[in-house]
Formats: structure tokens, C-alpha cells, sequence
């Protein structure tokens, strides 16, 4: 055999080789890079979590720390320090900016997320307040108050340019929604799928209402035969709404109309792994979830960590 038959034929040999080896798909491949379970520190208390590129964002509850963490390698590192106040739902806009519903402390902070600084501050109300989740639209950012009927509506200009402290506004519910006892009521929030409108969950009733960001008229979303016990956090992907019932350990798949009017329970999503979810981003093709774990006493050493499940 001459010297360019004998390597016509390992070319072909060494394509017929790598053609018959079993190769996994690449889309198991990514998902075995990246892990389903990533720890935060032990006694962190995490609440809410946001999500950009290969990075989430995760708030202490206890103490108002926020954590970043790799989606890949599932290392996390300190982004901004412990402010002695909450930090729960979280939001991180296109221009690297964490906004931040600060819970009792009746506020919401900004955050750059390259360096950890504060660079707003809004002060919206004070005790008896619970500023508990935010979404963000084009136009303005909105917070929940579970211990108010009222939403916080912080308006943002030109090229995404932040209000002085007082340039905030109070929304007041009126229409369908009422305010029950002291418990939580409102609390996750997100657009309906046509933009006009916000979609919030009254987590002591179950219950999802389309409100007017203009009016603040409410309005009953329609779901036949559901109720969403625990409702926490609310996450829009298309027409698709993911609501997490945190002490059920699960998320409701809930297939909205545009107006996000009515809607249809498609599907439940569970996880061995679970712990009291209560807030849910998605990054990477996943539904990432931080465990509060709120039936377990919490210590310093108590461990959390956040669960990633794929979408339906």
C-alpha cells in the first residue's frame, strides 16, 4: 500500500471512528455543565432572586446582603453588604442596575451590579409596610406593599435615567381587590403578556388580579378550578405565568390570554430538592429558585441553596 492510499485510508478510518462513538446531545451536555443545585452561605435566608447572562442575584431576608452566583461553576460571592434591613424581590434591568424591595424597611434600593454601590435610595413608606416584590417595564418600576393595598410605581426616564428620592408615586387599589387582615396580600408581580397592564397575587386568598398601572383598577384574572395557595413569586415568559406556592413546594404553569384577562392551569412543577420556594427567575433555559426554607427555625448555620427545574 503507497504512502497516499495509507492515508486516504486512516482519514477514513478515523471519520468512521468518530461517526460510531455514541455522542451525547449537546443540550445534555450543557445541562450536565451546569449544576441543578448551587449553596448560598449557611444562615443567608435567601428571598429573592434576579437573573442576567450566567449570573443570579440573590437577597438575605435577614439581613439585606446580596450574592451573586455563577450559574456554572455554582460559586457565589458577595456583590453589596448587609444593610441591617431586608432584601427581597430583586429585578436587574439591561443596564446592570438591581433594584431591590426592602420589605419592613418600607423601601427600595439601586444597585450597580459591577460594583456593588447604592445609587438610589426611595424611601416609600413606613410601619406598618412590607415592600415585597418589584417588575420592571420600560417606563417605571413597580413594587408590592403586603401589609398595604396600594403599589409603588417608580418612574424611570430617558435612557433609563433614575428619579430623585421623592420622584416616586403611590398607586392605590380600588375594583375587585380588598385588602385581608394583617397577613401577607400582595405580594409577586409581573406584566400581562400584551404589556399594558400588571398581573399581581394575593398570597392569604390565592387569588391573581390584572391591575391598571394608570387607575390601579383591579380586576380578577379568570382561572377556572384554581386557587394559588401560597402564591409568592410571578414570572412572565411569553404568555406563559409561573406562580410559585412556596409552602406547597411547587410552581403553577398558567397559560395567560394577551390581556392576561383569563388563564389555564397547564401544569405544576415540583422538585425533590425544594424547600419553601418563594421567588423564581429563568436563566440559561432553566427556572431557577432560591429555597427559604421557612419552616426550618433559622440559625448561622442553617444551609440554604437554590434549585434549578427545567420549564414546561
Amino acid at each position: 500500500m503507497n504512502r497516499r492510499i495509507r492515508s486516504a485510508f486512516a482519514v477514513a478510518l478515523t471519520a468512521t471512528l468518530i461517526a460510531t462513538v455514541p455522542q451525547a446531545p449537546a443540550q445534555a451536555q450543557d445541562e450536565h455543565a451546569k449544576p441543578s443545585v448551587i449553596s448560598l452561605p449557611d444562615g443567608f435566608q435567601p428571598e429573592g432572586i434576579a437573573a442576567a447572562g450566567t449570573y443570579a442575584y440573590f437577597g438575605s431576608r435577614a439581613t439585606g446582603a446580596i450574592h451573586r452566583a455563577d450559574l456554572i461553576s455554582g460559586e457565589a460571592e458577595q456583590l453589596s453588604p448587609a444593610t441591617g434591613t431586608p432584601s427581597l424581590g430583586l429585578k436587574v434591568d439591561p443596564l446592570g442596575r438591581l433594584f431591590v424591595s426592602g420589605g419592613t424597611a418600607g423601601d427600595a434600593r439601586v444597585i450597580d451590579t459591577r460594583t456593588g454601590d447604592v445609587l438610589a435610595r426611595y424611601q416609600f413608606a413606613s410601619a406598618p409596610t412590607f415592600v415585597n416584590d418589584v417588575v420592571l417595564t420600560r417606563e417605571a418600576a413597580y413594587f408590592t406593599d403586603s401589609n398595604k393595598p396600594v403599589l409603588y410605581r417608580l418612574p424611570l426616564g430617558r435612557d433609563g435615567a433614575l428619579p430623585p428620592a421623592d420622584g416616586f408615586t403611590t398607586i392605590p387599589l380600588t375594583g375587585a381587590y380588598q385588602q385581608i387582615g394583617t397577613g401577607v396580600n400582595l405580594n409577586g408581580i409581573a406584566q400581562t403578556p400584551d404589556g399594558e397592564a400588571l398581573i399581581v397575587v394575593q398570597s392569604n386568598t390565592g387569588t391573581l388580579f390584572r391591575v391598571d398601572p394608570a387607575t390601579g383598577v383591579s380586576t380578577t384574572v379568570d382561572v377556572p378550578g384554581y386557587t394559588f395557595t401560597n402564591g409568592d413569586g410571578l414570572l412572565l415568559v411569553g404568555r406563559t405565568l409561573y406562580v410559585v406556592q412556596n409552602r406547597l413546594n411547587q410552581i403553577a404553569v398558567v397559560e395567560l390570554n394577551t390581556a392576561g384577562t383569563a388563564g389555564t392551569v397547564t401544569g405544576t412543577i415540583t422538585d425533590q430538592d425544594f424547600d419553601v420556594p418563594t421567588t423564581v427567575a429563568m436563566a440559561l433555559g432553566r427556572l431557577y429558585l432560591p429555597n427559604a426554607r421557612f419552616t426550618t427555625p433559622p440559625t448561622p448555620t442553617t444551609p440554604y441553596t437554590v434549585v434549578a427545574v427545567r420549564p414546561l
